[in-house]
């Protein structure tokens, strides 16, 4: 699949001070690594800084590809051992100054999500800096991890504290096709695909520009530090495919039965067509095809007889689904740039292998969206009408859990489990070339 969208539309945003990856999709297949890095002297964190600047790209002419690529953002306690001032500091919003293990509670991270469970150093003092590198190719991987390693050997005051490399054929480690629906950012030169819907207002993704509110969205201070920024969710995702595995074979008497049960959980079959264009078998040539994949909405589809009202994607993107609680959807789409890591299994007993997904999300909301979303749309049903039913695939389940396929009569499927265990996670802020800049001054 081409997940390069060629510009068509003459770009309005400063391309050249926003992060590449703001706005570049990663590449299919894509290999990677993440970096967490702890600054433990002032001088030290900003000579790294300018070390890594130039390593950074912009997004001016973000739809050619490009080899590798690497992203940096900032925790809060990052921003605070770089010598911020404290002004600056107090302009940011209160739950990223809080952090994701501080606001555990709103996020219904708890039970084996909890942070006294997470794996160092999440939840901790020292998650500074997160280093990302996405490239198209291993070879292209190691020669970009090289770069930054040799900026961080021989710079006393920063440490690396873990690292955790990803990589992937497109498809996630439960075998399905992910990361092809995004919004498309007004101004961005981007040209929408059929059923992208219309350019969202660029404010929504990149601090300093009109939101869908019409005004520009509350940003840090002062102005270079803010401007062409955004705040990235990182939540790290330990998958029990084994365990999703057994479910499905517990709940269907053949193959076809297990996927097309598959299926109603996700909204997708594994190729990524959709419930909404395939309702009764996959279809990989739809699945390949980025003007089709995602041409869909659930106008004739109310009940969810198609796509489950409880289905993952239609949690995550309602679209025109007919909500119990309103809500303007526009406002709560965030840029996934979501990685997943380990080997896909077919086993049906857990083989002891660390595999999962990081979520990554990026937006000027990113971190209310995915609070909001965590607490209201992921682990309630209210929603849509579904009361305490959760979603299938990424909530901590209770005991009892259910999931309802619709139909005549509706088919309320028992025994569902929590796929998906939180790791850890942080909050961090992306900002701006020219903030890297400020900042390592």
């Amino acid at each position: 699949m081409d997940v390069f969208r060629h510009l068509k539309r003459r770009p309005t945003l400063d391309l050249d001070d926003i992060q590449a990856t703001v706005l570049r999709a990663r590449p299919e297949p894509y290999f990677g690594t993440h970096a967490i890095i702890e600054i433990t002297d002032q001088a030290a964190g900003k000579e790294l800084l300018r070390r890594l600047a130039p390593r950074v790209p912009s997004a001016a002419r973000w739809d050619e590809p490009r080899p590798s690529w690497l992203a940096l953002a900032i925790s809060y306690r990052g921003l605070v051992a770089l010598g911020v001032p404290q002004a600056s500091l107090d302009s940011f919003p209160a739950n990223f100054r809080a952090g994701m293990a501080g606001r555990a509670e709103r996020l219904r991270d708890t039970g084996p999500n909890a942070p006294e469970h997470w794996e160092a150093p999440f939840g901790g003092p020292a998650v500074h800096l997160a280093v990302t590198v996405y490239a198209a190719n291993e070879a292209d991987r190691r020669t970009e991890v090289t770069g930054y390693e040799q900026q961080l050997r021989g710079l006393p005051g920063v440490k690396l504290l873990s690292h955790q490399d990803f990589g992937a054929n497109g498809f996630n480690v439960f075998g399905y096709r992910d990361g092809f629906s995004q919004p498309v950012v007004e101004g961005s030169g981007a040209e929408p695909l059929p059923g992208d819907g219309r350019p969202i207002k660029a404010g929504e993704f990149v601090l300093g520009y009109p939101s869908e509110t019409g005004h520009p969205l509350a940003m840090p201070a002062p102005d270079v530090l803010g401007r062409n920024g955004t705040f990235v969710v990182f939540r790290k995702y330990h998958s029990h495919v084994a365990a999703f595995n057994r479910w499905l074979r517990d709940n269907g008497r053949t193959e076809q039965e297990r996927e097309l049960l598959a299926a109603k959980l996700v909204g997708r079959w594994r190729s990524g067509a959709p419930l909404a264009l395939s309702p009764t078998g996959d279809d990989p040539a739809l699945g390949e095809d980025p003007r089709r994949i995602n041409d869909f909405d659930y106008a004739d589809d109310p009940r969810g007889l198609k796509t489950p009202l409880g289905s993952h994607i239609r949690r995550m993107n309602p679209r025109d689904t007919k909500l119990e609680v309103l809500t303007d959807v526009n406002i709560r789409r965030v840029v996934r740039r979501s990685t997943s890591f380990g080997e896909p299994t077919t086993a049906l007993s857990d083989d002891g292998a660390d595999r999962g997904l990081d979520f990554i999300a990026l937006g000027a909301r990113a971190i209310d969206n995915v609070e909001f979303l965590q607490s209201e749309w992921v682990n309630s049903g209210n929603f849509v009408g579904l009361g305490k039913e959760k979603d299938p695939l990424i909530s901590l389940q209770d005991t009892g859990a259910y999931f309802t396929v619709p139909g005549t009569p509706p088919r309320r499927v028992q025994g569902i489990q929590s796929f998906n265990t939180l790791r850890g996670g942080e909050y961090f802020f992306m900002p701006s070339l020219s903030a890297i800049r400020w900042l390592s001054t």
